[in-house]
C-alpha cells in the first residue's frame, strides 16, 4: 500500500509540473539510473546494469524527441547532438561494461542540470530579462530573511 502511495504522488508530481521542472526530473532521473547502472556493475549484475543503462536511455530519448527546433533553433539542434551522442556512450558503456563512459555521461548530463536549474530558479524568483548576478542578489537576501 504504502508503495502505490508514492507511484501516485510520482505520478501526480509529473502531470502537473511546470515544463521546466520536467526536464529538471528527467536530467535527475538519467543521472541517478547512470549511478545505479555504475553500482550494478561494480557488483557484476549485468541484469540490473543493463535495465539502469536502458532507462537512462530511455529518459534521455524522451528529451531527444520533446526539442522544439522551430522555437529551439541552433540550441535545440546542439541539444539533439548531445543527447545522440549521450546515447550511444550509454551503448557503448553498456557493451563494453565500462565505468568511465558512465562518469562520462554522467558529467554531462550534471552539466546540463544545472544549466537547467539554474533556468527554473531564475524564472521562479527572478526576472528571465535580468542580469544574472541581480537574481543571484534576490536569492541571497531571501535566505539571509528566512535565517
Amino acid at each position: 500500500m504504502y508503495a502505490n502511495g508514492i507511484e501516485s504522488y510520482r505520478k501526480a508530481n509529473v502531470m502537473t509540473a511546470d515544463p521546466k521542472r520536467l526536464v529538471i526530473m528527467c536530467y535527475e532521473g538519467a543521472v541517478d539510473s547512470l549511478k545505479l547502472a555504475k553500482e550494478r556493475l561494480r557488483q557484476e549484475d549485468y541484469a540490473g546494469k543493463g535495465e539502469a543503462l536502458m532507462k537512462a536511455h530511455d529518459i534521455i530519448a524522451e528529451l531527444l524527441c520533446s526539442l522544439d527546433y522551430e522555437r529551439g533553433g541552433g540550441i535545440a539542434r546542439n541539444l539533439d547532438s548531445l543527447y545522440q551522442y549521450m546515447m550511444r556512450r550509454i551503448t557503448h558503456a553498456d557493451l563494453h561494461k565500462d565505468a568511465d563512459v558512465i562518469d562520462e555521461v554522467i558529467g554531462l548530463l550534471n552539466t546540463l542540470l544545472s544549466a537547467w536549474k539554474e533556468i527554473f530558479y531564475k524564472g521562479v524568483e527572478g526576472n528571465l530579462n535580468e542580469p544574472p548576478e541581480t537574481a543571484v542578489e534576490k536569492r541571497q537576501a531571501v535566505s539571509y530573511a528566512g535565517a
